[in-house]
């Protein structure tokens, strides 16, 4: 028998570790506009230091000059005298903090009475943004191992699914498999595997064979397979004593087999449709002034905070106490971070859009409507930061142009192949050119994914038949079979 052991050895490894404000800073980089106002009322609920200037409120109401007269008092208030030397840095702490907060409210106002003033600018318009799920079901395509001609089978019987997830009655897997030059025991090889694709049961040609395709092949699940595969008519008209008799068990053990079914899902589909119900608010406002475009920050209806009014009674009631001054002090030191990620948010945001825009010329000065190829590394390597500071900046983030609301995400666009000239082509300029060209085709007659690729390779453009299929599915363009109209 071996013996065993223990030894002590040294390690030296380097690693990045990130401080609790740094991942606050990084989180409300990533944060979209109403997610960022959610988070400073919050800060402001969890910071008693903090309150919301309100200008409606009570004790301002009755004051003819409200932020004059309400400056000077907090200055004179602030500027009290103590024996205590922590407690005077944190009176200075104080004082600094409503500087803070005064000038950001101010410069906050007067850049909101001169965007409002800004006739070419609708405050009203709110972006009605769709999350494609389809597109996240068909990544797990991706992950499989095909052959060009197998991919495009697959992509097709996804595609011929209805908005329940299953094929449509008369629809033959065989033929289609035919066509792409498939064998008939690999169609069903692969079609089962689709099948078990998350959410499972999707392309399946009825409501058995799609409830089949959500239980693994285990002994537990062994009687419910039986049960779907031999007596389902009986299942769903109640004829459970039959079933029992057939199955030699008990109706108890039925109705339990039955509840474990109802747990399955009928329509699988229903999980992959486009949601519609997501509303948006421009974090960026793109306004053209003669050849230039001027970027603001749509920070307009973030919360006014200012320092509370009551921090000088408060110090002098824990002034005698060491640990609630420096629970003060420490609540203002985070009050001065969340305004300096706040500022900085805003600066990253500006500084990418700009750099986006001096990146796609034909897109926002020549009117061409096409994006050139464009990644997250040419952003980063321009501004000297991380590729993932990029991509927290263009998350979830959207920009008010003159050519409409557009997620910053979007002007970032792949290379789709090269032309005759070598010279790369972006994924959205092969798009277009397949939109523009299903647009134009004939009805009776429609252009294949082929057909579209031979055109585009004789304008110049070489991409394979895959991806037209992949770029015309994420335009919502359905395929020829059911584009075609008698």
């Amino acid at each position: 028998m071996s013996k065993m052991r223990q030894t002590l050895y040294q390690k030296q490894t380097q690693s990045l570790l990130l401080k609790p404000k740094m991942l606050q800073s990084l989180e409300m980089l990533a944060m979209p506009l109403m997610a960022l106002e959610t988070h400073l009322k919050q800060e402001m609920i969890s910071n008693p230091m903090l309150e919301l200037l309100d200008q409606k409120s009570d004790e301002d109401s009755n004051t003819e000059e409200p932020v004059a007269e309400a400056k000077k008092e907090e200055k004179e208030e602030i500027g009290i005298t103590s024996d205590d030397p922590e407690m005077q840095k944190t009176l200075e702490e104080s004082k600094e903090l409503s500087e803070i907060l005064d000038t950001f409210n101010e410069y906050n106002y007067d850049s909101s009475y001169r965007h409002k003033s800004s006739e070419a600018v609708n405050f009203d318009q709110i972006l009605k943004t769709t999350e494609n799920k389809m597109l996240k079901y068909l990544e797990q395509l991706e992950t499989v191992d095909l052959a060009q001609d197998e991919y495009e089978f697959a992509y097709e019987i996804i595609e011929s699914s209805d908005a329940h997830g299953f094929l449509p009655k008369g629809f033959i897997i065989e033929s289609l498999a035919d066509e792409y030059g498939i064998s008939i025991e690999r169609s069903n090889e692969i079609h089962t595997m689709i099948l078990h694709f998350l959410p499972a049961g999707v392309t399946a040609r009825n409501i058995q064979e799609c409830l089949l395709a959500q239980l693994e092949k285990s002994e537990q699940n062994l009687p419910l397979i039986d049960l779907i595969s031999d007596s389902f008519d009986d299942l769903i008209h109640k004829r459970y004593k039959k079933i029992a008799s057939m199955m030699g068990v008990t109706t108890n053990l039925v109705h339990h087999w039955k509840e474990q079914i109802a747990k399955l899902d009928p329509k699988p589909g229903l999980r992959i449709l486009t949601n519609n119900d997501n509303y948006v608010v421009p974090d960026i406002i793109l306004k053209k002034i003669g050849n230039e475009y001027e970027i603001i920050i749509n920070d307009f209806s973030f919360p006014k905070i200012r320092m509370s009014r009551r921090y000088k009674e408060i110090l002098k009631q824990v002034k005698t106490e060491k640990s609630a001054v420096d629970y003060v002090r420490n609540k203002i030191n985070s009050a001065k971070f969340l305004i300096k990620s706040v500022y900085l948010r805003s600066r990253t945001l500006e500084r990418v859009m700009r750099s986006i825009i001096n990146n796609q010329p034909g897109y926002f000065f020549e009117n061409t409507g096409v994006l050139n190829p464009l990644t997250y590394a040419v952003i980063a390597e321009e501004l000297q930061v991380n590729e993932s500071t990029i991509s927290r900046v263009v998350r979830h983030k959207f920009a008010d142009t003159p050519f409409g609301i557009m997620c910053m995400k979007d002007f970032f666009t792949s290379k789709a192949g090269k032309d005759d000239e070598y010279n790369s082509v972006s994924r959205h300029s092969v798009e277009i050119q397949i939109k523009r060209m299903i647009d134009a085709e004939d009805p009776k007659v429609p252009l294949s994914d082929q057909d579209i690729a031979d055109k585009l390779k004789e304008g110049g453009i070489n991409v394979s038949r895959r991806v037209v299929a992949k770029y015309r599915k994420s335009k919502g363009i359905l395929n020829s079979h059911l584009r075609r109209k008698e």
